[in-house]
């Protein structure tokens, strides 16, 4: 009989501890040592005392010195973590002084409510981190790959373009690819946000750590594991993560001279009250020590970054990727937004809306014959066309010498007859007369803001087919919505022609129109609104309104689950190609600069009342201590906040749709 001997999982979890969290066991290790040495004073044994207060100075108070000493030798500057520990060494030298060793245990208290205060610091941030990080565990590290009809477990990054993988349902889809066999419905909620499965046939793409759902599908690569679509918003996010924004920069420019004022005058009140008012000296240089503790910023430097992380991972969960703190910044102030329309308004998805034969022919000879030509064109009007035949199971001709005339439509030969599409100033350049009731139906259609297409064969006009473009259908509550929010100006910037563009807004509602635009008049357009309204963000594809997304204070394309383009171009990115989307992420931004708001008002509220109780000696070193360092923790876990309530957010919009 074999017998198994298992090894513990204690050893591993202390590794873990120690290794994740440091900050943690020794913050433990001074509140120990603290406690024990305060009882050995109590007790009577000094020595015993006095050293364990010390080893406690030194576990606890050993990560604040390197870092404050680092920052003192390397960069010549002043910071918190050295004016910390000045503070609680100046304790333990007035104590040893005035053979009051209880000082000692007020220095020591010192570090702890510090180190305490930076291990819970350490849990918050490692809790956004973790947020953060789970990105990386969407994707499985091993995948089903096939060779010769034979499954082989191989290891995820060891595939290559061009390898066929099995993904059986229930599993995660270890990177990018194109479906080659076998349908099935898709949750790409952990990508894309989205509520609802998405259905995959033979030729859709589907992405790294989206889960299968009824069906098996067989995968080819057509791209690196690396280059996955969950890798490099990975990258993005961290990226995010390294980056400041303004305000974030302006608040470490301002430490580093405040830390030297504080020392400075730290300096004169050591050595005035004695001198001027008549202090002793003991009192004195107390006071002093609490001085500097209470002043120092340390919930004021940690009023905005905290927050900021939070937003970014909360939105990296629901589909918005926000590149940079900066960004979310700017959308918590964002005044005006101006719209592209054609795939952002719009779905993008053209439709055939109208048939109006001729006298004599029908609707479906119309189509029979605009389609057997376009099918030939891999125009979007094409498309549509194409898509119309389909649903009424309309047979296609054989078409030949198929030629496109760029912005005018399409000609060929159907059966050794000449066949036109296109504007009326193409298919009837060879007609002196049309027929009034097919004229004025064109106007009309047009007039809805829809694209008419003569259909001519064989010197014979057959008719009209109007195609459009679906609005969007949440984008007129989503305009509704941005103004209950206090966003004063919404605009929608176009190219098409202004009867169209007057069409899609009186559907959704838009503030302004501005048509007939190329993409540099978008980006003069944009220009004179920031003169207006300051804060101006642009909404748009990502490819056509790359300059218009630059020139925004925040550029947001409509990603298409990740388009490179979109990834490239945008500050921010809706991944699910869901305008609605936008609402929350103004919402984030919004609630972020709320949260900054507060956190910056604790922060110099608390820093004002310590020192004038401390300028009134009301104040002790332990309350002091535990005063500014209760704020500084007060202050990020209200930036976390934001994390907590995306689980709220969520039920909110499920329950919306």
């Amino acid at each position: 009989m074999t017998r198994v001997i298992r090894r513990s999982a204690l050893p591993s979890k202390l590794h873990y501890w120690l290794k994740t969290y440091p900050d943690s066991i020794a913050a433990a290790l001074c509140a120990l040592l603290t406690l024990v040495g305060w009882l050995a004073l109590n007790g009577s044994w000094l020595g015993v005392g006095v050293w364990v207060l010390l080893s406690a100075y030194v576990i606890g108070g050993y990560e604040s010195a390197r870092e404050g000493l680092q920052t003192l030798w390397q960069e010549r500057e002043l910071d918190v973590d050295l004016l910390m520990i000045v503070a609680a060494l100046g304790a333990a030298v007035l104590g040893f002084w005035q053979q009051n060793y209880y000082l000692l245990v007020d220095g020591a208290v010192l570090i702890l409510i510090f180190a305490v205060s930076g291990a819970l610091e350490s849990i918050a941030m490692h809790r956004t981190e973790r947020n953060i990080r789970s990105l990386m565990q969407l994707t499985p590290d091993t995948a089903r790959r096939l060779q010769q009809g034979r499954e082989q477990i191989v290891p995820t990054q060891t595939l290559q373009v061009g390898d066929r993988i099995l993904v059986k349902p229930g599993e995660r889809f270890p990177t990018d690819g194109i479906v080659r066999e076998g349908h099935s419905t898709i949750d790409q909620a952990p990508i894309t946000g989205e509520s609802m499965p998405v259905e995959k046939v033979v030729g859709d793409e589907v992405f790294a750590g989206t889960i299968d759902g009824r069906g098996a599908l067989t995968v080819e690569l057509h791209k690196p594991p690396e280059s996955s679509l969950i890798q490099r918003v990975i990258y993005l996010v961290e990226q995010a993560k390294t980056s400041q924004p303004p305000s974030q920069q302006f608040l470490e420019r301002f430490e580093r001279g405040y830390a030297q004022v504080i020392v400075f005058t730290g300096l004169g009140l050591a050595t005035l009250p004695p001198l001027l008012l008549g202090w002793d000296w003991e009192t004195t240089i107390y006071r002093t020590l609490i001085f500097l503790i209470v002043a120092s910023p340390c919930a004021l430097m940690a009023a905005i970054m905290p927050t900021l992380l939070s937003g970014i991972a909360r939105g990296a969960r629901q589909g918005i990727l926000f590149k940079d703190g900066a960004q979310l910044e700017t959308m918590g102030k964002v005044r005006a937004i101006a719209f592209d329309k054609t795939g952002t308004l719009t779905t993008g998805q053209l439709q055939v809306s109208d048939v109006i034969p001729a006298s004599g022919y029908d609707q479906a000879e119309v189509v029979q014959i605009a389609a057997s030509l376009e099918a030939y064109s891999e125009h979007p009007l094409s498309q549509a066309i194409l898509q119309a035949a389909q649903t009424d199971n309309i047979s296609l001709l054989s078409a030949i010498e198929v030629r496109a005339e760029v912005g005018q439509g399409i000609s060929g030969y159907i059966q050794g007859q000449p066949v036109k599409l296109g504007k009326g100033t193409f298919a009837l350049a060879e007609f002196a007369e049309i027929d009034p009731f097919l004229e004025s139906e064109s106007q009309r259609l047009e007039a809805q803001g829809k694209t008419a297409i003569w259909v001519v064969l064989e010197q014979q006009i057959l008719g009209l087919i109007a195609v459009v473009d679906r609005v969007r259908p949440h984008a007129a509550q989503l305009l509704t919505t941005l103004k209950q929010m206090g966003i004063p100006f919404t605009a929608m910037l176009t190219g098409d022609n202004a009867a169209t563009a007057q069409t899609v807004a009186r559907t959704v509602g838009v503030s302004a129109i501005y048509a007939d635009l190329l993409p540099e008049d978008k980006v003069d357009v944009v220009r004179q609104l920031q003169q207006q309204y300051r804060t101006v963000v642009m909404v748009g594809d990502g490819i056509n309104d790359a300059p218009a997304l630059a020139q925004a204070s925040a550029g947001i394309a409509m990603g298409g689950a990740g388009s490179d383009v979109a990834l490239e171009t945008a500050d921010i990115v809706l991944m699910a190609d869901r305008l609605e989307k936008l609402e929350q992420a103004i919402r984030i931004g919004q609630k972020s600069q709320r949260i900054i708001k507060q956190n910056i008002t604790l922060a110099l509220t608390s820093i004002v009342l310590l020192m004038v109780a401390n300028f009134f000696g009301e104040l002790t070193l332990p309350v002091g201590v535990l005063g500014h360092e209760g704020s500084t923790l007060l202050v990020t876990l209200n930036g976390l906040r934001l994390l907590r309530a995306e689980r709220d957010e969520r039920d909110r919009v499920l329950h919306s749709e």
